[in-house]
């Protein structure tokens, strides 16, 4: 029986700042594409230290190859049962993109270390995507490339995927944050900046409800507010602004976990998107919640 405890005290604030400092600058396939590659490397040495088997899948984009970084641990009962925890890894030109994305990337990483311990019935996949953002800023359907190919490539190859969580900037939060709220949204939010909010569609209802379970399970003293969108999210755009929206669209369940970027943080995509604006103690709290959440869903064998 895993203590509810566990992960409070698995999950260290000190690695994901570690992490988000490693990562921090432009990440860029034109800008910067050196710290594009260094990213993926960093991600891939942080992941095999671990113990995980790891592996690449590469997808062509404007006449160049780019690579989504995987790193498995295969389930012992149910292998072909698959459950991903996903985050991507590049960013705009202008920004170092300490929350978009190196948050994300730094708690999936802080996840996979809260659970290299554990054997599991069904497999695991923590993965590192390239190319999440726009490729040109007026098209906003010009973005989740690797999501996209990884999305392709998943249901080419029969993946029994469960369930992927999508880590999408979840560091920018505190009380004197102000949030505001996209159009459509028909829930109540706070007008406070203090919560985490999981995104999810009708076929995600399940990842929903683990997720706010996980929270209450594991003690994250986490603030949240759940959005289930009708089909897809097509009639809220604004649901499908990462990397689980290819999920959706291929009929994998799927759900972003995400501070709301640009509806909370004037850093979004700006050069002031740093390390020192981050809440690093929320960050955990959020690692603690995903790592629970990836827990029950591939069932701990040991």
């Amino acid at each position: 029986m895993i203590s509810s405890d566990f992960f409070r005290e698995a999950v260290s604030i000190d690695r994901i700042r570690s992490h988000i400092r490693a990562l921090e600058g432009v990440r860029h396939p034109v800008a910067a594409p050196e710290a594009l590659e260094h990213a993926a490397d960093y991600i891939t040495e942080s992941l095999r230290t671990l113990g995980y088997e790891m592996d690449e899948h590469h997808f062509p984009d404007s006449g160049r190859t780019f690579r989504n970084v995987i790193a498995t641990r295969s389930g012992l009962q149910r292998p072909h049962e698959r459950v991903v925890v996903l985050a991507h890894y590049d960013t705009v030109a202008g920004t170092p993109g300490a929350d978009d994305n190196a948050s994300g990337v730094a708690v999936l990483l802080e996840t996979a270390s809260a659970l290299a311990r554990f054997s599991f019935e069904r497999t695991i996949h923590f993965i590192g995507v390239s190319l999440e953002e726009n490729a040109r800023e007026d098209d906003s359907c010009s973005g989740t490339r690797g999501s996209r190919a990884l999305a392709d490539h998943a249901r080419e190859n029969g993946w029994g995927i469960e369930g992927v969580v999508v880590l999408e900037s979840v560091a920018y939060a505190g009380d004197s944050v102000v949030q505001t709220v996209p159009p459509g949204v028909a829930i109540p939010v706070p007008e406070a900046g203090n919560f985490i909010a999981v995104v999810g569609n009708e076929r995600s209802g399940e990842l929903l409800d683990g997720f706010v379970r996980a929270v209450e399970r594991y003690r994250a003293d986490l603030p949240h507010v759940v959005l289930a969108v009708p089909g897809n999210g097509e009639m809220l755009p604004d649901s499908r602004r990462s990397d689980h929206a290819p999920f959706w669209d291929k009929g994998f369940r799927a759900v972003m976990v995400t501070d709301t970027t640009n509806f909370r943080s004037p850093h979004y995509h700006r050069p002031t998107d740093t390390l020192a604006t981050l809440n690093l103690e929320f960050a955990a709290k959020v690692c603690c919640a995903t790592a629970g959440l990836i827990l029950d869903m591939a069932r701990p064998t040991s």
